[in-house]
């Protein structure tokens, strides 16, 4: 695969490399020191430098991007997503079929599955993880959205499992749900309280997880016996840094081996060092806030100290109105993004939407200013507006301290609404600040972020009612949105199996999340990441062309990554491309649906889809 640096200034053509880097995580505390079988340019470890601590270490309830992506390197899942092309594939399911009414789903487990302590893998152990999310709150925490349809599933034999439902889901190939050992799990008491801390982890994965440091390092071996062959680096450790800036001066001393979420100073400072490369990828996620709306709890107690004057839509539209998103994208992002206005990021055609010209919030301070005038929002002496009921708009705003894109973003629209009248107070504080504030809604705007997966399913999930907390303190949810026409076309979108009428569907979602504005997206950033050219040798992007390395839909970037010493290279900087294979199948499904599986590896063993 050819490696290419990212120009130094904004670019056109839009993608201009091929491969680089990895995680992003964030802590205030200092990296451990990482010794000399843990250090960057050691032939048989790949360090990745990380910012932001993981959540849980249970996919029960684990949510943050760190600790889900994690969870993909030590478990497997059902299926996967094809790493060029996004399309789902087998994994621990060789393959599967449907009944006619699509109700019925019956996974064939392939044979000689072991768990990483040596116990077998059957259908046992899918059909008890799906059970245990159905039947426990805690265990539905992250991924309850998931089993919310199912009937009930059952393993008729040690290779089978059969999944029922209450009507026809189209994420029946698309269940990111990691699968879990029942002989590990089934004895805990309880879920919610349930760290699964006992290292080494049991998995299924490519690696094992065999030491945490919390706020220091997280430490994962190659699983020399996962049935897709073991993976190059024998090693991958996360390390944190609690500045960016180090992050990047380690990449350059060698220190680690891969840096997620590069400035645009940053990639471009990079650029000309030969033992560097730099990857620009298509953004997968979006940056923005969301605005507190009056939190609730799923039975309507009210909670939470939010401004009453936000449960109003037209003052939640004029905040839009004041935001430039134009100038974020050459401002902060340098122009690595696209300005954003629908929920799924362009990277997904199939689901991407966009509103009509007329319809569209454009930034307008002037229009802003009017809808204020006539709503009856009047300005006081201090040029700050004041409500039909006597409070100020002033809006208390929270924003990751961590990220460098979001600090800025927040300073601008501090100035921007301003100019409409609405004073903002900042507050830049650690992200764990941000998780407590968001559960008690204790907020009026919020920063948010997240991921999308190839199936929108998840990411559209957050905003149903059904995402509104039991109690204040946990929420599945980052809103506290809750619309009935959103819930009718959400229930619609899942069961529906044509293609194109989904994408319809969810096109029309997104409608509604732009047009209440309490769901609000400012950019879709791309992904910029380096990592030591002279340590790997070569290493998988998703997808590809124009994919990412880090936060993949699977863990194709770190099994694949190739040792330069182990590629046949000397060190010396120059990427070597590492041996490809490809493994190829293709499997029908119903009416001939087929997936073509793509994959790219220099491993001994077996690759089988």
């Amino acid at each position: 695969m050819l490696l290419r640096q990212v120009p130094s200034r904004r670019r056109t053509p839009r993608r201009l490399t091929a491969v680089a880097a990895i995680a992003a995580l964030v802590l205030a505390a200092p990296p451990a020191a990482a010794g000399a079988d843990t250090a960057g340019g050691s032939g048989s470890t790949l360090t990745v430098a990380a910012s932001q601590p993981v959540d849980s270490l249970s996919p029960f309830l684990a949510q943050r991007a760190i600790s889900t992506n994690i969870h993909r390197l030590i478990y497997d899942f059902l299926t996967n997503y094809d790493a060029e092309t996004n399309e789902p594939i087998p994994a621990l399911a060789e393959s599967w079929e449907a009944s006619d009414d699509q109700l019925t789903w019956t996974y064939t487990i392939r044979d000689g599955l072991e768990w990483s302590d040596g116990e077998p893998l059957t259908a046992d152990d899918v059909a008890w993880t799906f059970t245990t999310m159905m039947e426990d709150e805690a265990a539905a925490t992250a991924n309850g959205n998931f089993v919310a349809n199912f009937e009930q599933v059952t393993a008729p034999d040690e290779h089978t499992v059969v999944i029922e439902l209450r009507e026809p889901q189209a994420t029946m190939l698309a269940l990111d749900v990691p699968i879990l050992p029942r002989h590990v799990w089934e004895d805990v008491d309880d879920y919610a309280e349930f760290n699964n801390d006992d290292l080494p982890i049991v998995g299924s994965g490519p690696f094992v997880l065999t030491e945490h440091r919390p706020n220091q390092s997280i430490t994962l071996e190659a699983n020399e016996n996962y049935w897709r062959g073991a993976p190059g680096f024998e090693r991958l450790v996360f390390t944190y840094y609690n500045d960016q800036d180090a992050m990047v001066e380690a990449l350059r001393s060698g220190e680690v081996s891969f840096v997620p979420d590069l400035t645009p100073a940053q990639a471009d400072s990079l650029e000309g060092n030969d033992a560097v490369t730099v990857n620009a990828a298509d953004g997968k996620r979006f940056n923005g806030f969301t605005i507190n709306p009056g939190a609730r709890t799923a039975d309507g107690d009210e909670f939470g100290d939010g401004h009453p004057a936000l449960q109003d839509r037209v003052v939640r539209q004029a905040i839009m109105r004041a935001i430039d998103k134009d100038a974020l994208v050459e401002t902060v992002h340098g122009g690595y993004a696209e300005a954003a206005e629908g929920y799924i990021p362009a990277r997904y055609s199939d689901y991407y939407w966009a509103p009509e010209d007329g319809d569209r919030l454009d930034f307008d301070p002037d229009a802003a200013n009017e809808m204020l005038d006539e709503a009856g929002y009047e300005r006081g002496d201090d040029g700050v507006r004041v409500s039909p009921d006597g409070d100020p708009l002033t809006f208390r705003m929270f924003v990751h301290n961590d990220r460098p894109a979001f600090v800025q973003t927040g300073q601008f629209m501090e100035e921007w609404l301003a100019d409409i009248g609405i004073e903002v107070e900042g507050n830049y504080v650690d992200p764990n600040q941000i998780t407590d504030r968001l559960n008690n809604g204790e907020y009026d705007l919020i920063f948010t972020s997240w991921n999308v997966n190839p199936d929108p399913d998840f990411v559209l999930g957050i905003h149903t009612c059904d995402a509104l907390p039991e109690q204040p303190g946990t929420m599945r949810s980052d809103s506290f949105f809750c619309d009935e026409r959103y819930d009718e076309l959400y229930d619609q979108q899942i069961q529906e199996y044509d293609p194109a009428r989904r994408a319809e569907i969810v096109r029309e979602m997104q409608q509604i999340l732009y047009d209440e504005a309490v769901v609000n997206v400012l950019t879709y950033p791309d992904m910029l990441e380096a990592y030591r050219s002279d340590q790997i040798a070569d290493i998988q992007v998703q997808p590809e062309p124009g994919g990412n390395i880090w936060n993949q839909d699977g863990y194709w970037s770190w099994w694949s990554a190739t040792p330069v010493e182990a590629a046949g290279g000397d060190g010396g900087g120059v990427p070597v491309t590492a041996i490809v294979g490809i493994a190829a199948a293709v499997l029908v499904l119903g009416g001939g649906i087929g997936f073509l599986v793509l994959r790219r590896r220099s491993a001994t063993a077996e690759d089988r889809e």
